[in-house]
């Protein structure tokens, strides 16, 4: 635990030199300082999103928590400062959820280039069914194909706060694209050979 004189920057400092990082457990009752294990931590960073659920001992508690925020030096690239918020048992919580794509879509065969347009996806649900992930198969998507989230399978006991109109990913047909801007710039070349031909 922090001590009282601990939560200015000169204290914050004081813990990051014994090799923990200060943070704060935000919920219905007053915030929690803890500080964490640096280089522990750091390697559970990679495992981590917005919508992993931790729990962190705090002397005798337990405490059931997502991590809502942090700050980081990215010159060094370490974490300085972490923000939780505590849920609730039986009490419903809204998260966002990362997207995670499946599949080659059929129209990668063809020249299409797949784009994720949306990375996360914001839901409600209890915390028990918080979904670490939503998979979405893109694998049917032919050229200029969009998948929207009302063509995403549902998830018991989780919903989707976005419309159903919201696209999950696209795949565009960019060899064509080129094409196309290619013949452009040739006719524009064969103009200005004419003028120059005339002069």
């Amino acid at each position: 635990m922090l001590r009282k004189d601990d939560f200015g920057s000169a204290g914050s400092r004081r813990v990051l030199a014994t090799g923990r990082i200060p943070a704060v457990i935000y919920g219905k009752k007053d915030p929690v300082h803890i500080t964490l294990d640096a280089k522990e931590f750091q390697n559970m960073m990679r495992h981590i999103s917005e919508s992993t659920l931790l729990t962190i001992k705090v002397g005798r508690k337990n405490h059931s928590v997502l991590m809502k925020d942090y700050q980081e030096n990215v010159m060094k690239g370490t974490i300085y400062h972490i923000d939780f918020y505590e849920v609730t048992k039986g009490e419903v919580l809204r998260a966002n959820v990362p997207v995670v794509l499946h599949g080659n879509p059929v129209g990668a065969k063809f020249g299409g280039v797949l784009e994720q347009v949306t990375h996360e996806l914001e839901v409600e649900c209890l915390p028990k069914d918080l979904p670490e992930h939503i998979e979405v198969d893109v694998s049917k998507l032919g050229l200029n194909e969009s998948v929207h989230l009302g063509m995403v399978a549902k998830i018991d006991g989780v919903r989707f706060m976005l419309a159903d109109d919201t696209t999950i990913a696209t795949v565009k047909g960019v060899k064509e694209v080129v094409t196309a801007e290619e013949g452009e710039e040739e006719e524009a070349l064969v103009e200005e050979a004419s003028e120059e031909t005339e002069e």
